[in-house]
């Protein structure tokens, strides 16, 4: 079963801003959300689901997450957008909770803070902080 496809930041960004139901699903891990950072949608009225594809700090597949992604209150009818560091774990997680039955499933490419650039950095050539949207750090 294949997910609904993939979006770059600013297309997820310009949806969840336009479709009231749509929603930002973070499956980056704990240590991710509080050191790295989070995207800030308190513009837009909304708030990131933020829910472990990969546990920390083990590194295993969260095996409740489809079960975890209805109690935090994501309809299954609803445009979901999975995001992660760079695009690898939230494609995944899209696969995984089409898989679950949540017909509207994107993975957001470049992921929070993108590709490595020639200096070894993040953040910096793609990704939801490279394209300028809002986030925090805590």
């Amino acid at each position: 079963m294949s997910y609904a496809g993939d979006l770059d930041p600013a297309e997820t960004h310009r949806m969840l801003a336009e479709d009231t139901d749509a929603v930002l699903v973070d499956v980056r891990t704990r240590a991710e959300w509080h050191y790295v950072g989070l995207p800030d949608l308190t513009p837009l009225d909304k708030r990131v689901v933020t829910l472990e594809w990969l546990t920390y700090p083990d590194g295993a597949v969260n095996a409740s997450f489809a079960t975890e992604l209805a109690a935090a209150g994501v309809p299954k009818d609803a445009p979901v957008f999975f995001l992660c560091r760079s695009g690898v774990r939230s494609l995944a997680a899209a696969k995984a909770a089409t898989a679950a039955g949540f017909r509207r499933a994107h993975n957001v490419t470049g992921g929070f803070e993108g590709d490595l650039d020639g200096a070894g950095h993040r953040g910096r050539t793609s990704g939801w902080k490279a394209a300028g949207l809002p986030w925090r750090q805590s």
